[in-house]
């Protein structure tokens, strides 16, 4: 058996962060898909590739919301989060003996590997690499399945508050637009947004410092 580890969301300021892993009993037939790191497809190839990947094998998937991956920061390094949600998924999907691929988390794949091993009783061979996602095609439908879900999940926030929030990510002006219009009026950050994250902090302290000086 082989499986294939990939995350969606470790940089946004708001929105999940998903880790998911899919299981196929032979590379070739995920490969046989046309699959690619989920960045290189257009969203509506991904969404048919979900499909596809979801309805052929076996897979497992982990939200982390902004909330609880705050509190887990507050004693761990983001890093090490990723470490235990990769643990997690290969506890929860793969049998004894599974070749497990991720897509690495740390700037050393080899150190990544050996941490996600600790968190294991099971024996499974883990290979770990930058650009896994590129390189191994059940890697690639684990970033395909990954990316959907949290596309689906931003979908989702932006459907509840009835507003664009674009994509999540700090370097997005929509993004950020939305989340200093919300401060604004709220006084404090949505529910969804991660208030370790420096953007957070920075809209927050603008809008405290502009109270300041409104009197």
């Amino acid at each position: 058996m082989y499986c294939g580890i990939d995350e969606a969301g470790r940089g946004p300021v708001l929105g999940p962060l998903v880790v998911a892993g899919v299981l196929v009993e032979e590379t070739g037939l995920v490969q046989e898909l046309g699959v690619k790191d989920s960045k290189k497809l257009s969203p509506s190839r991904r969404q048919e590739l979900y499909g596809r990947i979801t309805d052929m094998f076996e897979y497992h998937s982990i939200h982390l919301c902004a909330g609880d991956l705050d509190s887990m920061m507050k004693g761990m390094t983001l890093n090490d989060i990723e470490v235990s949600l990769f643990a997690s998924v290969i506890r929860e999907l793969c049998p004894e003996n599974t070749t497990v691929y991720m897509d690495a988390a740390d700037v050393n794949p080899i150190k990544f590997a050996r941490k996600v091993q600790v968190g294991l009783s099971k024996r499974v061979e883990l290979i770990s690499e930058h650009g896994a996602d590129d390189r191994y095609p059940v890697v690639s439908a684990a970033s395909i399945v990954a990316k959907v879900e949290r596309d689906r999940a931003m979908e989702a926030i932006a459907a509840e508050v009835g507003m664009d929030v674009g994509s999540g990510y700090p370097s997005d002006r929509k993004t950020v637009r939305f989340l200093t219009e919300w401060v604004a009026e709220h006084g404090s950050l949505p529910p969804f947004a991660r208030s370790s994250w420096k953007t957070s902090a920075d809209i927050l302290g603008r809008n405290k410092n502009k109270k300041l000086t409104d009197f």
